[in-house]
């Protein structure tokens, strides 16, 4: 539900930060006070076009942020995480500049307005004469619908049946399209495979191979570079590991004389031990070289080889195992596509699997569509539309889509005689606000936008039919957060909670103030609507015996 509204420097609103409560909150004032201001306000913050004249005049920007709660393990919660916003608040902020430049931010980061009003799906839905609200769109009729039928995950089963069926529809047909492009593709697959693997190429032969050609090129220097450390090391006269003999045995003579020479020789005793070891690995390494042009021309033709095949490719020569493996997928693929009778039951598999689905679903639709007509309909007689009739049309769709075997529309016809049409092209704003109402009443165990607004569902209506209309909000309050701007007292007196918007000021110091209010607020704002410029005794007699006090 919408917990708070803030605005700032937006039209005739200089800085106003709202609360909201649950259940149905009225909003009453007197034309021109700027009821509908704090609607197109929140329209903004959920995504809707921003217009440079909405900034207040003699301002820069004006700003406009509402917070909603957000349940955990709700589907807003899912959507949040799903795009990479934090899940446990959902801040929507809309920033105006007088230029005409406009910037959304949700929970504080930067959003686009494709984001935002992904968002407000979750959020809010709004009804007035010059607002969208989402019971025109199709998708959204046919989402309702499903909701009421309770087959909403059976919807979602029937899109990815749906999807897979063309997915082999396509696999199909282009086998079909491309029987000699894709037997040329496999052919030269085959050779390009049979070329690159005779190579045997991995990762660790390639290193020890590289290895392998730098000993081989440089064995003569390796040779000598050896001989010439053992000369020096053991085999000359002057080699390293005479001198350090001696000098051990100098040390054990001096020992005698002093023990503290001990350490020192352990030090010269340990030194003879490693440079015999380091002799010994030397001459054992000198035995081993090969000097083998043979094997040298071997390796470098192999060498020589792979980076032919690599530069040939257009790839490194460490990719050449990622690009046979790609080639071998590739051929397994077109392979399964020489089998034009696989292909084509495969086809017929999927589509008797959507077929059988989405079958079921149209049985649900069906019973939900008859039950819904009937509903809206008893409904419009009690909301100033005698003789109005509402239905669902479902329009068979022979080839089926994502969305079923059909297509919902919602259609009106307003009154008598009236040939029933679109609700979107044939009800006027009025009764459309009206017709919405009836919908999401009946269908609220259905939806499930927290926050519904109403802006003026009451234009064109009085007496008994605009009490009705409020006892149906107050209805729609005991599920949801009900927001309604109406000028009728019968609609008002039956909200749970009351504010009252007031202009202040003159010229363009005109500002708009909201002023929540208590019981005897309350009698006061039904008497005024009710009654003229003199409040009687007698009119706030009849104000409070409407508000039940």
């Amino acid at each position: 539900m919408l917990r708070r509204l803030y605005i700032r420097d937006y039209v005739i609103v200089d800085q106003l930060e709202l609360e909201f409560a649950a259940g149905f909150g009225a909003l009453t004032g007197e034309t021109g006070a700027g009821k509908s201001i704090l609607v197109d306000a929140l329209s903004l913050a959920l995504g809707e076009r921003a217009d440079a004249a909405s900034v207040r005049n003699g301002c820069d920007k004006a700003e406009v942020t509402a917070e909603f709660v957000v349940s955990a393990g709700s589907p807003l919660a899912a959507w949040l995480r799903a795009n990479d916003f934090e899940d446990d608040a959902c801040l929507l902020r809309r920033v105006m500049e007088s230029s005409g430049r406009s910037r959304g931010y949700l929970n504080g980061v930067p959003a686009t307005l494709g984001q935002m009003r992904e968002a407000a799906d979750f959020l809010a839905d709004i009804h007035g004469q010059h607002a969208h609200h989402s019971l025109l769109r199709s998708d959204a009729q046919r989402q309702l619908l499903d909701g009421l039928a309770g087959q909403r995950p059976l919807a979602g089963e029937v899109a990815a049946l749906h999807a897979a069926w063309r997915k082999a529809k396509e696999a199909r047909l282009a086998a079909e399209r491309n029987v000699e492009a894709n037997a040329r593709e496999r052919e030269m697959l085959a050779w390009q495979v049979k070329e690159v693997a005779a190579l045997s190429f991995d990762a660790s032969s390639w290193l020890e191979t590289g290895l392998e050609h730098k000993r081989l090129a440089h064995a003569a220097t390796l040779q000598a570079g050896v001989e010439e450390a053992l000369e020096e090391l053991s085999e000359g006269e002057v080699a390293a590991m005479w001198q350090v003999e001696r000098i051990g045995a100098r040390l054990r003579q001096l020992l005698d004389c002093d023990p503290s020479l001990k350490g020192a020789l352990e030090t010269i005793e340990g030194a003879q031990i490693q440079l015999q070891e380091a002799a010994h690995a030397l001459r054992h390494y000198r035995d081993r070289i090969d000097i083998d042009p043979a094997r040298l021309a071997e390796v470098e033709s192999r060498i020589q080889a792979v980076h032919d095949a690599a530069r040939k490719y257009r790839v490194q020569a460490e990719e050449l195992p990622q690009l046979l493996a790609g080639w071998g997928a590739r051929l397994s693929e077109l392979e399964s596509l020489q089998d034009a009778a696989a292909l084509a039951e495969r086809e017929a598999q999927a589509q008797r699997d959507y077929l059988a689905r989405a079958q079921n679903l149209s049985r649900g639709r069906r019973k939900a569509a008859a039950a819904l007509g009937k509903a809206v309909t008893e409904a419009m007689q009690q909301l100033a539309m005698p003789g109005g009739r509402f239905e669902v049309a479902l329009d068979p769709l022979p080839e089926g889509a994502a969305h079923g075997l059909e297509n919902v529309e919602f259609r009106v016809s307003a009154h008598p005689g009236q040939p029933g049409g679109p609700l979107s092209k044939v009800a006027s704003g009025g009764e459309l606000s009206r017709i919405g109402l009836a919908i999401q009443v009946i269908a609220s165990t259905a939806g499930n936008v927290p926050t519904l607004v109403f802006d003026e569902v009451d234009v064109g209506i009085g007496g008994g039919v605009a009490e009705i209309v409020g006892r149906l909000l107050k209805q729609l309050g005991s599920e949801r957060q009900v927001l309604c701007v109406t000028h009728l007292p019968q609609v008002a007196a039956q909200a749970d909670w009351q504010w009252t918007i007031a202009k202040e000021g003159a010229g363009k110091g005109v500002v708009s103030r909201v002023t929540p209010l208590d019981r005897e607020g309350r009698i006061e704002e039904i008497a005024r609507m009710l009654g003229g410029v003199t409040i009687t005794p007698t009119t706030r007699k009849h104000a409070a015996e409407m508000l039940g006090y």
